[in-house]
């Protein structure tokens, strides 16, 4: 779980007034394998788990259930293996085809991508001890939230009807700070997990199945 700690300044970039948009339903991309061993992914790519795969078909009587179909949504998803996984498993049961979009992959981390948390802190001890928002924002060599959220607000404000997006843990955060407003330390404090979806309409988020915590 996420535990609140003093944010590091980057984090506290203001982002402005909520966006005017369609509603959006925001998934994680489900289990894989190196979620599973605690091996940091950002711009790399590990399959799905057997548990992933059922995370995303599991999703799919979640949207059926919120009224989202072909006829009237739209899908977009980070280009990453794991997120295109997720979405095909679980729209393609309802006629729906997510549209890449580089915009949407997940947060870089550098020259981190790969290793072990515990082997980046013995490595930077001068952030172990950070909460694990703000520890991604100091690391040394990774992108930087503000500049995620730099890279996110164009995908955002080109959305023109209500839409799908499967993406990944620390997107999907920063996804809700944009389109609510918040500050971008507020992604702390915002509902995470595999399996879950959030709506986001008229300035509401709704959860789609259990939230977690976690952010890998």
């Amino acid at each position: 779980m996420l535990t609140e700690g003093a944010p590091h300044r980057r984090a506290f970039v203001l982002l402005g007034d909520a966006m005017t948009l369609p509603p959006l339903w925001i998934v994680r991309h489900g289990q894989t394998e190196w979620n599973a061993a605690g091996r940091l992914q950002g711009g790399l790519d590990s399959p799905l788990t057997a548990l992933g795969r059922d995370q995303a078909r599991a999703m799919t009587a979640l949207m059926v259930a919120d009224g989202v179909s072909a006829a009237s949504h739209a899908a977009i998803t980070s280009p990453q293996g794991r997120a295109v996984d997720t979405a095909a498993l679980m729209l393609a049961p309802l006629g729906l085809t997510a549209r890449p979009d580089a915009r949407l992959a997940e947060y870089r981390l550098g020259p981190h991508e790969g290793l072990m948390r515990d082997d980046i802190d013995a490595a930077h001890p001068e952030i172990a001890d950070l909460a694990p928002w703000d520890w991604y924002d100091a690391l040394p060599g990774a992108e930087g939230l503000a500049a995620l959220a730099a890279r996110l607000a164009p995908a955002l404000r080109e959305l023109d009807r209500p839409t799908v997006i499967v993406a990944h843990g620390i997107v999907s955060r920063v996804l809700r700070c944009l389109v609510l407003g918040l500050p971008l330390a507020e992604g702390a404090r915002l509902p995470g997990g595999q399996g879950v979806i959030y709506r986001v309409a008229d300035g509401d988020v709704t959860a789609l199945g259990r939230p977690g915590g976690t952010l890998a």
